[in-house]
């Protein structure tokens, strides 16, 4: 039951996340002012539940680690997308999944599950479909920078699988030295009309805020490779969203990977479910 419950968590945070397409339709900036913008008013907000919940910041080299995944994930996404194609950095981002398996082998000695193994390649492949009208060879760097992006997320996706680890201390930390990062590159802009600021304010409060908290309460029942495949939904539903409410075009293979995608992560999470259950 436990586990259920940490799964919805981590679904109802991928929904958060992939809102992201649509505020940040609004806002004319640059990605790492937008990145600056959004960790700011997160860490706010996050700082806020922290102090109501009585919820004290825990500082130690596991939550260290955390934080500095969470602050990659974020900036190199953003970079990334100003080098390549944004097709390429989502996909090559969401190999986290991979490299959550891989990392939680070699660092846990957790060997990873058939039906792990088995649920990465379907939900990748998903997402190749998805994407590849838009895929290309891009900028060499860029497709680096979007992989290392990956490999940070799986990090995120592990922020509680160290001991003495804290999660939500992580994302705050995290989101607070993005914003330190970032915050720089706001001061450049120009535009701060009340589109560009209630972009700003959906982004910081519910796809970043809201939606990690929800995923700091999800990875306290699941597993990290659970979380990483089940937030897969993320990239999916947000061009969707896009697509939906701004009028853009999706392809029939786009629509077949997103169909694969959704499948793979509901198999997936039945299965788990039921092993639970046994």
């Amino acid at each position: 039951m436990k586990q259920s419950k940490g799964i919805v968590y981590v679904l109802m945070a991928a929904v958060l996340f992939s809102i992201g397409g649509l505020c940040i339709k609004l806002i004319p900036w640059s990605p790492l002012s937008i990145n600056g913008a959004r960790n700011f008013t997160s860490a706010i907000i996050i700082g806020s539940y922290l102090k109501v919940t009585k919820h004290k910041i825990v500082i130690n080299p596991a939550v260290i680690f955390g934080a500095v995944c969470m602050t990659l994930v974020t900036t190199l996404y953003c970079i990334a997308n100003k080098l390549t194609t944004a097709a390429n950095t989502i996909v090559l981002q969401f190999t986290a999944p991979i490299f959550v398996i891989f990392f939680m082998w070699i660092f846990f000695k957790e060997r990873p599950k058939r039906v792990d193994i088995i649920a990465s390649a379907v939900v990748f492949a998903g997402i190749i479909c998805f994407f590849v009208d838009g895929l290309s060879s891009g900028n060499m760097l860029g497709n680096v920078i979007a992989v290392l992006s990956g490999v940070a997320y799986a990090g995120v996706f592990m922020m509680n699988s160290f001991e003495k680890s804290d999660a939500i201390s992580s994302v705050f930390l995290g989101h607070a030295l993005s914003a330190v990062i970032g915050m720089g590159f706001v001061f450049r802009e120009t535009d701060f009309g009340a589109q560009t600021l209630t972009g700003i304010f959906l982004l910081g409060v519910f796809q970043m805020a809201i939606a990690y908290i929800f995923m700091s309460k999800g990875l306290q029942t699941v597993s990290a490779i659970t979380a990483s495949l089940t937030s897969a939904i993320e990239p999916i539903l947000n061009p969707l969203l896009v697509a939906f409410f701004w009028g853009e075009m999706i392809s029939p293979l786009s629509l077949v990977g997103a169909l694969i995608v959704v499948i793979g992560i509901i198999g997936y999470n039945l299965i788990k479910i039921k092993g639970e259950r046994t």
